[in-house]
């Protein structure tokens, strides 16, 4: 009789022998991710759907207003258009002018006093902003961005009243020593008292554009890479020097859009212009003469009132050629910062 024990199945090894591959937690949970993508059931995927429809949504939804109202501005000023001196002449605002021979003087106005008050504006923006960011202490720095922040925040109609109330006749006496001691140039001459003309319409109007280039200006100084300026500072220049040489390339393009988002706001002002400058209907370049120039908006605003019929078309004619002008400008301030392709501010 055989007595040999039966054989036992050998136990698994306990030596130090490789141990059975798993994957890891972070990679068995990316695998499961993608089969939930892949099967529709990630999680959150819902909600990124409708994040995606939001925005989607939102952006067609601004061009959707904007040709809605391109559409309103076409179709009501049409008439305004193709109407003949005839249906035209019962208009007492026009004088006696054609359409284009109304709108002209408006239009020359509305860039003149846009653009001295950008002239204005835009020098002390980058002074103001460069101070603010580059050489004022911290807490100096902080409290002159709150209060250009809140200078922003002031209506239209306040800066008219200082405007007419005070600035009118502080400026009085300036005008008059410039029409007598450079009478001669045209841009000087003929003043008239009181100051209710284009320059201090012009001057309200570099107040009220101030803020918005300042603030944008001074935080594209703020993003002007610390390397760049730290290497001028190294290679010997004075703070004077490394601005010139490292901030105010970087900002080129960054200034510019500061500025006509500045001048778009010039161009549509009326509150303000309405109540301070005399209207009249000229293409004069005598800025100190009172009753010489008008605006696209503080016209409608003084017209629309009163207007019905014919007129309403030709008021709202000339919005739509205000909105041409401003959407040309904008768009060739975008060519400009185009053609610069080099990282800067801007983009």
């Amino acid at each position: 009789m055989d007595h040999s024990e039966p054989t036992a199945s050998a136990p698994p090894p306990t030596g130090p022998g490789p141990a059975p591959s798993r994957p890891a937690p972070a990679e068995s949970a990316r695998l499961a991710d993608a089969a939930a993508i892949r099967t529709g059931r990630a999680p959150g995927r819902t909600g990124n759907r409708v994040f995606s429809g939001l925005s989607a949504g939102a952006g067609l939804l601004i061009m959707a207003v904007l040709a809605l109202v391109t559409v309103f501005l076409v179709s009501q000023a049409l008439p305004a258009f193709t109407a003949s001196a005839d249906d035209l002449a019962d208009i007492s605002f026009l004088r006696g002018r054609g359409f284009w021979g109304y709108v002209a003087p408006l239009v020359f106005g509305t860039l003149l006093s846009s653009l001295i008050a950008l002239g204005a504006a835009v020098p002390l923006s980058i002074a103001v902003a460069l101070f603010i960011s580059h050489y004022a202490p911290r807490r100096l720095a902080q409290g002159l961005g709150y209060l250009v922040d809140l200078l922003a925040a002031i209506p239209s109609v306040v800066f008219g009243l200082w405007g007419f109330l005070w600035l009118v006749p502080q400026l009085d006496p300036l005008y008059s020593w410039l029409t007598e001691a450079l009478g001669f140039i045209p841009l000087f001459a003929d003043y008239t008292a009181p100051a209710k003309n284009i320059m201090t319409a012009s001057l309200v109007l570099a107040v009220m554009i101030l803020p918005i280039i300042t603030a944008t200006i001074r935080e594209i100084f703020l993003q002007t890479p610390t390397l760049h300026e730290e290497a001028s500072l190294a290679l010997g220049a004075t703070r004077h020097e490394m601005i010139r040489q490292a901030v105010l390339p970087f900002a080129r393009s960054g200034i510019i859009s500061a500025s006509m988002l500045g001048l778009g706001r010039a161009l549509g002002e009326t509150m303000a212009v309405l109540m301070i400058m005399s209207p009249g209907l000229s293409t004069s370049l005598h800025i100190l003469e009172a009753g010489r120039h008008q605006t696209i908006a503080a016209n409608i605003a003084a017209q629309f009132r009163e207007a019905f019929g014919m007129s309403v078309n030709v008021l709202i004619a000339t919005g739509l050629v205000l909105f041409l002008i401003t959407f040309a400008v904008n768009s060739m301030a975008r060519w400009v910062i185009a053609r610069r392709a080099e990282f800067s501010g801007a983009n």
